[in-house]
């Protein structure tokens, strides 16, 4: 499999390298950072009640003051789907005063 050569194509890449198999519909899950709880719990009761993901939690970042909204959802961990689904929670968590975070996917051992 070849990969554009930027940061989500690198990932992808490792994952392939390291055995996952990227051909088939898996939990994605992506990550939103919010400088406001009442701003980040208000997306995920968006996500929530759009049923736009399967599962989401909010929860204190690491970084003091800020908090994470995890989002997963089922899809094929294509480069083009990762790249769209990316931009859409982008654009969702500006709406809220937020920003994409990144997306990652749970391998098992």
């Amino acid at each position: 499999m070849n990969f554009p050569n930027d940061e989500n194509g690198s990932v992808l890449n490792e994952m392939h390298q390291a055995g996952v198999d990227l051909t088939k519909v898996t939990t994605v899950k992506f990550f939103q950072l919010f400088e406001d709880e009442k701003n980040a719990r208000a997306m995920a009761e968006h996500l929530e009640t759009e049923k736009i993901a399967i599962d989401v939690e909010v929860h204190p970042d690491k970084t003091s003051g800020v908090w994470d909204v995890d989002c997963c959802i089922e899809i094929l961990p294509s480069y083009e789907n990762i790249v769209s689904k990316e931009a859409m929670f982008e654009k969702l968590a500006r709406k809220f005063d937020g920003y994409n975070d990144g997306w990652g996917i749970a391998v098992d051992d």
